[in-house]
């Protein structure tokens, strides 16, 4: 039987049994993806003996249907397009260029909330261990994963306590490893797998990330700062 989560802390301290081989390791850190990836992470940081922050991703929702990823955008100027998705666009390239700004503008909102006074990461040479609360298409992964790349990582993992087997494949092309508690043959929605998948807020993702300890920031300005 697949398995249903009481909620996030519930799936955070299931996936971290699967992440036992980097508990406390020196290079890796834990970036968890706001919102719903944040308690999440925050488990599995926690667990692990690692520090936690946050790498801001925004989903590209199909107008009218913004639970469809036409794409995604990540800090640092990284774009995923799903074209599977995009073919369904009314005027593809208008639509795309308006959600992309409005997405942009959250963006940046979230990044200045979220990371705040935190130090910038060095990311070049580092594991990142990417955190969500769950992959439908994947856009919004895959963008991140692009994101560290850039950024330098040495090794990317990508864990999230369920997936569809689409979304599975798709991460597993891009990253070096893919962790995940499930993935169901039958998929239409992250929040089917909760008992509890209420929003999570703003102040809770602030909250959790005051509470855990951040990675030692470079002296390089900027959110994410690669090593000269």
């Amino acid at each position: 039987m697949t398995r249903v989560f009481e909620d996030r802390v519930e799936a955070g301290r299931a996936l971290a049994r699967l992440l036992l081989d980097y508990r406390a390791a020196t290079d890796a850190i834990v970036l968890a993806l706001p919102r719903g990836g944040v308690p999440v992470g925050f488990e599995v940081a926690q667990a692990l003996g690692l520090p936690l922050d946050v790498l801001v991703v925004r989903k590209l929702g199909l107008p009218g249907q913004p639970e469809l990823a036409m794409g995604a955008i990540a800090s640092g100027g990284a774009l995923v397009l799903n074209e599977d998705v995009l073919r369904f666009a009314d005027g593809r390239e208008a639509a795309l260029e308006q959600v992309r700004r409005r997405e942009q503008v959250e963006l940046e909102r979230r990044e200045r909330q979220y990371r705040g006074a935190r130090p910038p990461l060095q990311m070049a040479g580092r594991t990142g261990i990417l955190v969500d609360d769950g992959l439908a298409t994947g856009a919004t992964m895959e963008v991140a994963v692009r994101a560290l790349r850039r950024l330098g990582a040495r090794r990317i993992v990508v864990a999230v306590p369920v997936t569809s087997r689409e979304a599975r494949d798709r991460i597993a092309a891009v990253a070096d490893e893919v962790v995940c508690l499930e993935a169901p043959m039958f998929f239409s929605a992250v929040g089917q797998w909760y008992r509890d998948f209420g929003q999570t807020s703003d102040a809770e993702v602030g909250e959790l990330l005051a509470q855990a300890p951040c990675s030692p920031g470079a002296e390089t300005p900027g959110p994410f700062a690669k090593t000269p």
